[in-house]
């Protein structure tokens, strides 16, 4: 057997000095990597390349993930207690209401958050692996979503729904941006636009508040001349990006902005039979039933159970769509009417917990600007928040396991990133004595 290789925060050896066996499971880690982003919106197989490479790459090195775990350290105890309490929570639920076992298998993925995180600092896959996964899988998805919509499809779903195809396409954003190598610009501004127009294509207007913040944290964390520089250059590119997609008719018809309107005067009729409509149909009914099951909600899986309130859902289910979505299309409004007050609790933590650790080690990293894998795990969890205004993110496969692999991945890359930074400073301050 290989002798281990030591994993812990004061000593990071480069992986030429590593055994043979570990340099192999390096390498396959890496791989796993570049898969993550790469896979999952542009081929059917989505996140099951990565997460089979996870699973043979632990298993091989099952005791260089052990003795990572001091590296992981409180962060991921942190989020092994999250995962445990979400899993709780679910299977009471579960109990509670006698549902099927799968109404909780999105909430059993949050076991990969530290999986993944003792992953990374045991294999240690390097951040570019990501990033060029990100730029490949946007490159992709381009060419997937452009086909669809070429061929007649109204559309772009890329193998799951145009929400989802949407907001992951906005993950792999903000891996592009935040986990980016010096003077790749070039290469950003492609897979910038090649994710723009992945979500045009896809008709989702729910993402786009998501897409201003990161466009406007991007603007800012670039150290590029003057701060009011940066600001109107973002306010030029929006307004050259705003002119051109209203005054394309075909691009227009995509954003699906005279629907929004239309929707917004059928509800001031009181006509909620829309797409805007059913949204807000939903948040009452969300709301009315947080009020009567405060303690338990509906139970996870089971909001359309709820809308059955409805009078047109109660006598009519089977001919009215909106009655049977399946979620509330709402991350507060899922999780309360489905858990209650315990929902609310947890959908805080799932949130909060992870930008809490994102936000610390990117005050220790040092970094030179609002850059890195702590940067970007910041601009995940804000972009999930704002995302889960006008979608249930955990009521979806891929984007509940998306979330949990790259909080623990991400979580992961900045420890590992801060440790080195850390062993480097002493040789770098006795050097500059000498």
């Amino acid at each position: 057997m290989d002798p281990h290789f030591p994993v812990t925060a004061d000593s990071i050896p480069s992986p030429p000095a590593a055994p043979a066996r570990w340099r192999f499971l390096h390498r396959t880690a890496t791989l796993a990597l570049f898969a993550l982003p790469a896979l999952v919106i542009s081929t059917p197989a989505n996140l099951l390349p990565f997460g089979l490479l996870l699973l043979a790459s632990s298993i091989a090195g099952a005791d260089y993930l052990w003795l990572a775990r001091q590296q992981a350290g409180r962060a991921g105890r942190i989020l092994l207690v999250l995962a445990l309490v979400t899993i709780a929570l679910g299977l009471l639920s579960l109990w509670q209401f006698e549902h099927a076992l799968k109404d909780v298998d999105n909430r059993s993925r949050f076991l990969v958050m530290p999986w993944a995180l003792l992953w990374v600092c045991a294999l240690r896959p390097p951040i570019q692996a990501l990033w060029w996964g990100a730029l490949a899988g946007l490159l992709a998805t381009f060419a997937v979503a452009g086909y669809q919509v070429f061929t007649g499809l109204e559309r772009a779903d890329a193998w799951t729904n145009a929400i989802v195809l949407a907001d992951t396409a906005l993950v792999l954003m903000v891996l592009l941006v935040f986990c980016r190598p010096p003077q790749r610009w070039g290469l950003i501004a492609l897979g910038m636009a090649a994710g723009s127009a992945v979500i045009l294509l896809s008709g989702s207007r729910g993402v786009w508040p998501a897409l201003l913040v990161l466009f406007v944290a991007m603007a800012l964390s670039v150290r590029w001349k003057t701060g009011r520089f940066r600001v109107g250059a973002l306010a030029g590119l929006v307004l050259v990006a705003a002119t051109v997609v209203l005054s394309v008719p075909q691009l227009r018809e995509h954003t699906r902005l005279a629907e929004l309107s239309s929707d917004m005067q059928r509800i001031g009729r009181g006509d909620v039979d829309s797409s805007a409509g059913a949204r807000l149909e939903r948040l009452q009914v969300a709301w009315d039933t947080f009020r009567e099951l405060p303690l338990t909600g509906v139970g996870i899986g089971h909001f359309d159970d709820a809308m059955r309130r409805l009078p047109q859902c109660s006598s009519q289910a089977d001919q009215v769509f909106r009655c049977h979505l399946g979620h509330a299309h709402n991350d507060l409004a899922e999780w309360a009417a489905t858990q209650g007050v315990p929902g609310l609790l947890l959908l805080l933590c799932v949130y909060g917990l992870p930008l809490g650790l994102f936000l610390r080690l990117q005050l220790d990293s040092e970094e030179d600007g609002f850059r890195g894998p702590a940067a970007a795990g910041v601009m995940l969890v804000v972009s999930y928040i704002l995302c889960g205004m006008t979608q249930s993110m955990f009521a979806h496969q891929i984007t509940a396991s998306t979330y949990t692999a790259l909080v623990g991945v991400l979580c992961g890359l900045a420890l590992v990133d801060n440790a080195a930074r850390g062993s480097q400073a002493p040789v770098q301050r006795k050097a500059a004595s000498g």
